[in-house]
């Protein structure tokens, strides 16, 4: 829109330069000769004008679009950005849990000499203490 704006600008401008120029009002082109009267020339002006100023529309209609465009891009690329950013914190946070919990797992457990604990201890007869329902309910000693 912007090219076809700035084409039709410099047509008119071209037309306004050669009835600016011109001597005479007989004017050849395309191998034709024209000899406008007073409102010929008067309605080719206001022609003339009437292009400059779509022409001047297309160009500023392509720059707010063409704008409009760059902001949604920017717009876009920081929301992205942000993503990646929240999405690298997230693999920070469970690279350092799961360093934790490899810690954790890797100290002797408390409890018999042996390191492994008694069943009984944990109050439970079957010795699986943290087995849950679905429902989230502590598993219930058989």
């Amino acid at each position: 829109m912007i090219f076809l704006g700035l084409l039709l600008v410099l047509l008119a401008g071209a037309a306004a330069v050669v009835a600016i120029t011109e001597e005479s009002a007989r004017y050849i082109l395309f191998g034709y000769t024209f000899q406008p009267d007073h409102v010929e020339m008067f309605l080719a002006g206001a022609a003339a004008a009437a292009v400059m100023v779509l022409g001047f529309w297309l160009i500023a209609a392509g720059s707010r679009r063409s704008a409009r465009r760059r902001r949604r891009l920017a717009h876009v690329r920081a929301d992205a950005s942000d993503k990646v950013a929240r999405l690298e914190d997230e693999k920070r946070e469970l690279e350092r849990k799961l360093e934790r919990e490899h810690a954790a797992a890797s100290k002797p457990i408390a409890g018999r000499a042996d390191g492994r604990t008694d069943a009984r201890a944990d109050g439970h007869a079957d010795g699986h203490a943290d087995d849950r329902l679905v429902a989230g309910r502590e598993e219930r000693a058989r």
